[in-house]
């Protein structure tokens, strides 16, 4: 569930240079999540023709997509709620997917009140590069789309997550799992991998690699390490966790996490380095009424 956040800037890639609004938007509350239930979550973005149906994501999800930025790069004068949102949409006539962050932008602006300013900032990160022997990976091509069912350019992920782990599908044969003590992913470019680290750490991750296309990756962790990137994760998505949870968090740096890395040929290391962020002036924390 909380690895949705993963997803979503790279998921909605908007050019669109004019303002793009939906046509009919509806913003209800999602049932909330009980991360102690044992239960699985499931969480979907679909574009498909006009119709656009998000599912289960939180204010700061929302943001995240409308303005193609990570969550790190969020900052807001005071934290956010965790409450979820479902919203269903209509684009007008002629729209194509690449509108659909725009129509969020001004979603945010006209029903939660949003004003914001871009900005560049030197802060703490962990930067990705190429080992000096060269990455040892092979690229793989994506599965061809498939005939007939959605329009070419529709959108569909489905991310599915619980206590046992975590299963992202993008299509095209492209998906990662988190459980049983490793990272597997199959056929991610590298934005996607870069994004799945942050998930992990307690810096935000910059891609400095230069490597292209998409690949196959399988990451072993240690037990205890596993269990210290699913605690940042869960606290990154807003979890509630017991004291303990997050004492361990902190004391723990995931060794066998960089080992892998390295093991096919990156390199991961703390230092400073630009980021541009998105910072939220003002924000009402529940939208007007549909």
């Amino acid at each position: 569930m909380h690895l949705i956040r993963t997803l979503l800037p790279g998921l909605l890639v908007s050019t669109a240079a004019f303002c793009q609004q939906f046509e009919v938007a509806s913003i209800k509350k999602a049932p909330p999540y009980d991360a102690m239930s044992g239960k699985a979550v499931n969480i979907g973005v679909k574009v498909d023709g006009a119709q656009v149906h998000i599912s289960n994501l939180t204010l700061r999800d929302y943001i995240s997509a409308a303005y193609k930025v990570r969550l790190y790069q969020i900052i807001t004068p005071e934290s956010l709620p965790n409450d979820r949102y479902d919203i269903d949409a209509v684009l007008p006539a002629g729209s194509k997917r690449e509108d659909v962050p725009v129509a969020l932008q001004e979603l945010l602006k006209e029903r939660f009140q949003m004003k914001s300013h871009m900005e560049t900032r030197d802060l703490p990160a962990y930067v990705l590069t190429a080992a000096k022997g060269g990455f040892k990976l092979q690229p793989v091509e994506l599965d061809p789309a498939p005939e007939g069912g959605a329009a070419p350019n529709a959108t569909d992920v489905q991310v599915t997550g619980g206590p046992q782990g975590t299963t992202a599908n993008y299509g095209r044969g492209s998906y990662f799992t988190l459980a049983d003590n490793k990272i597997v992913a199959h056929k991610l470019d590298m934005l996607r991998v870069v994004d799945l680290l942050g998930r992990f750490l307690d810096l935000p991750v910059v891609d400095q690699t230069g490597i292209t296309g998409n690949y196959d990756l399988e990451l072993q962790l240690t037990q205890e390490d596993y269990m210290g990137i699913m605690i940042h994760s869960a606290v990154a998505a807003g979890v509630n966790l017991p004291p303990e949870a997050l004492k361990f968090a902190a004391g723990n740096t995931p060794d066998s996490l960089f080992a892998a890395l390295k093991a096919i040929g990156l390199n991961l290391d703390k230092k400073k380095a630009p980021i541009q962020v998105l910072v939220v002036d003002s924000i009402s924390k529940t939208p007007t009424e549909n």
